[in-house]
């Protein structure tokens, strides 16, 4: 079973202000899809969200998926932070996100949230970074959609053939 963690970035809910909805709306799906699945809440910000990836990618994660942290408010750097970790961007699946979002809400375009993978250690495997809208509803469509290419990429990552 692949391990998978998920980050929710907002300071609201890292403050115990506000529930956190999303992330646990992630672990759901990515276990009802045989992941094994951990939720993190950061407070906003590109050194604890940075600091947050480099714990679950050292922790073995091949999936890291944050929620939250994508607008355009002063404090939302979570792409930023996803930049410093990831190797090589996987633009067709932000782009295939906000896509879909867009049929549900015009707020979709606003989110710059990234994808892409990150470069295989001595000590870990590649994994998949994918940064999620901080709304449940859109975390929860989001996920959906990386659940279908996901199986794919692991084994790409892996060697897989095409």
């Amino acid at each position: 079973m692949e391990r998978c963690a998920v980050i929710t970035v907002s300071d609201r809910a890292a403050a115990g202000d506000r529930e956190d909805l999303s992330g646990p709306a992630i672990v759901d799906a990515l276990a009802a899809a045989g992941y094994d699945a951990t939720v993190t809440v950061v407070p906003d910000g590109e050194l604890s969200v940075a600091a947050a990836l480099r714990v679950a990618l050292a922790g073995g994660a091949r999936l890291v998926v944050t929620t939250g942290g994508t607008g355009v408010g002063p404090r939302d750097r979570t792409p930023e932070a996803t930049r410093e970790v990831i190797e090589r961007d996987l633009p067709g699946i932000a782009e295939l996100l906000r896509a879909e979002g867009r049929t549900h809400s015009a707020h979709a375009a606003l989110s710059r949230g990234l994808a892409g993978v990150t470069a295989a250690t001595d000590t870990r495997l590649p994994a998949l970074v994918v940064n999620l809208p901080g709304s449940p509803t859109a975390a929860r469509e989001g996920i959906e959609i990386l659940l279908e290419l996901l199986p794919h990429i692991l084994d790409q990552l892996d060697g897989g053939d095409h």
